[in-house]
């Protein structure tokens, strides 16, 4: 579309109302990072069996974003808009699979529930990313983008505190097998802030109309589309992609990868790490438990074992969404303070720091033996963290054409699915064969992995840093 748009500048408090939507969704997100994990282990999945199990998260989002994209650039409806259909229809898919998550009998179930979610989040946050271009300023893009992160922040914050309030003040059932009790509330809590949030953004914020000029060509654009039409736009558009874009590919090609490393292990980690709990212990405790309840005669000492070896993992699990939701603290509290460092140094300086803040922070986990001293790194994991689901977008936005919005962001969001894919096809054989079976080891290369991406983003143009 070439038609001069012309694009208002935003409050504070119309920038916030805009992106409160990322909340509910980046709640969902917070509950795959650190509970779908634990509830395939609770259903009796083995650590080398996780990579292929979240398998859901990569092909969902190198199918969907893109197409999403695609589609909502060409979507226009004077009632709902361009980009809101998207989060309405994600968000309400994404409720229902958060809210049947936790009745997952199998570890298929399990999985089969995964991919809807992960779709339903897909469908939802690419319109958001495109949402930003759309709706700021150049000069206010960044400070939208780093709002979204202020979100993400909350909202991973909220699911993983919800995971250890919950399990520390209402306890759960995994002694007798299953999935605990209190796993059931943070999701049923994720549901109702995933509708909610969403039909908060819609209300409080229009759409910008297209120009008459736009709709002509929307008209038109819309005459000749057919099936195949968004699929050669998406070949199109990467065939097209600016230099910058592909520089950001492969960085991250290494900061996803690491970041997939990072979510899927980390509570291993911790069971082996700080807790001393092994895999064969928890399987053993897992098959006593399994014996008792089908009423075989299990020695009182062992069955008391088991117990206790299974609340440890509750413990663990508990931890997990405690570190994972002290960084997302630390997200929220350092995403608009990573703005001024942005105009002062540049995005692309700040984002190379805080890579290397987060990989050398990654990189002590292991060797922390303390439950409370463990947090410390997650000051450096939530700056990064901030940095990472905004700077990039800042950093490329300025050379994306608005007409393809949709679509780059798309592409974007593939960069971020392919690196889950290979990884969770790859991973498996590289922790079995290569670490050992040793999950410190995965969470040290994971730390490797982030020095890795900052040195990739050096070279990237300097033209297109803000």
């Amino acid at each position: 579309m070439n038609a001069k748009r012309i694009i208002p500048r935003l409050s504070f408090w119309q920038i916030w109302n805009m992106n409160v939507g990322f909340f509910g969704i980046q709640y969902s997100f917070g509950l795959q990072q650190t509970a779908v994990n634990p509830i395939y282990s609770f259903l009796g999945a083995h650590a080398e069996q996780l990579p292929i199990l979240n398998l859901a998260g990569p092909i969902t989002g190198l199918l969907i974003q893109p197409l999403i994209g695609a589609i909502s650039d060409k979507t226009w409806s004077p009632k709902w808009g361009r980009r809101k259909p998207f989060f309405l229809l994600g968000a309400l898919f994404c409720s229902i699979a958060l809210f049947l998550f936790p009745f997952s009998s199998t570890i298929w179930m399990a999985a089969g529930l995964l991919w809807i979610l992960d779709a339903a989040n897909n469908t939802a946050m690419e319109p958001y990313r495109a949402f930003i271009g759309d709706k700021l300023p150049e000069d206010q893009q960044t400070f939208g983008f780093q709002m979204q992160s202020l979100f993400v922040g909350a909202g991973i914050t909220l699911a993983n505190l919800s995971l250890f309030v919950f399990q520390k003040y209402l306890g759960g059932n995994s002694a007798n097998g299953g999935i605990p009790v209190w796993v059931y509330y943070s999701f049923f809590l994720g549901s109702f802030c995933s509708i909610a949030s969403v039909a908060w953004s819609v209300y409080k914020t229009p759409e910008i109309p297209p120009t008459e000029q736009e709709i002509e060509e929307l008209r038109i654009a819309k005459e000749k589309s057919t099936f195949f039409t968004p699929f050669i736009e998406i070949i199109v558009a990467i065939k097209e992609m600016p230099k910058v874009l592909w520089q950001l590919a492969l960085v991250y090609l290494f900061q996803w990868y690491a970041l997939f490393v990072y979510w899927q292990f980390i509570t291993p980690m911790l069971k082996s790490s700080l807790y001393g709990i092994s895999e064969a212990d928890e399987t053993k405790a897992n098959a006593l438990i399994e014996s008792a309840n089908k009423g075989v005669s299990v020695v009182s000492s062992d069955l008391s074992w088991a117990k206790g070896i299974l609340h440890q993992v509750e413990v663990a699990v508990g931890q997990t969404g405690l570190m994972n939701g002290s960084y997302n603290i630390v997200t929220m509290l350092s995403a608009l303070l990573l703005v001024p460092f942005a105009k002062k140094f540049g995005s692309k300086n700040t984002y190379i720091f805080c890579l290397f803040l987060t990989g050398l922070g990654i990189m002590t986990l292991p060797f922390i033996k303390n439950e409370y001293f463990i947090l410390l790194p997650m000051i450096a994991l939530g700056i990064g963290w901030a940095s990472m689901m905004g700077l990039p977008y800042s950093i490329v936005s300025p050379s994306i054409p608005h007409s393809k919005r949709g679509i780059y962001m798309g592409v974007i969001n593939m960069m971020i699915v392919i690196p889950m894919l290979i990884q969770t096809l790859s991973f498996g054989f590289v922790f079995k064969n290569i670490l050992g079976n040793n999950p410190s080891s995965a969470i040290i290369l994971a730390g490797i992995l982030f020095l890795v991406a900052g040195l990739f983003v050096i070279p990237m143009r300097k033209s297109m840093t803000k």
